[in-house]
């Protein structure tokens, strides 16, 4: 599920992408892509980093990473806040939790001690 104003990006998006492909005529390859080249063809992973995400990177000052850093990231940030590791291996397309365990294992001790902190105020503790 997605919030709402990420849908309305996503549709304003949309309305743009339609716009140009009107105006591309024939020369616009439809493959009913979300994002898509200028040509309409799959977006090529590497422009996507050298042209835009590097230059984010740089313009915030941010670590130079990869742009697969941020699934890693994502899944970190939901297994520290406490979501439910069956939900973040859906969101990240794990066929299976183990997958996901095994990848993350290293956020779960501090899940642990929570667990722990959690159990012993159940238990008056």
């Amino acid at each position: 599920m997605l919030p709402r104003y990420l849908i309305n990006k996503l549709k304003a998006h949309r309305a743009k992408q339609l716009e140009y492909r009107l105006k591309r005529g024939e020369k616009y390859q439809s493959h009913n892509l979300i994002f898509a080249s200028r040509s309409g063809s799959p977006v090529s992973i590497r422009n996507l980093e050298r042209r835009h995400f590097k230059p984010l990177l740089v313009a915030a000052e941010l670590p130079d990473i990869r742009l697969y850093d941020l699934r890693h990231s994502c899944a970190t940030l939901l297994l520290m806040a406490g979501e439910h590791p069956k939900v973040v291996s859906e969101r990240l397309g794990h066929s299976s939790i183990v997958i996901t365990l095994d990848t993350y294992s290293a956020v779960l001790p501090t899940m642990q001690e929570q667990a722990t902190e959690k159990l012993a105020a159940l238990l008056g503790s």
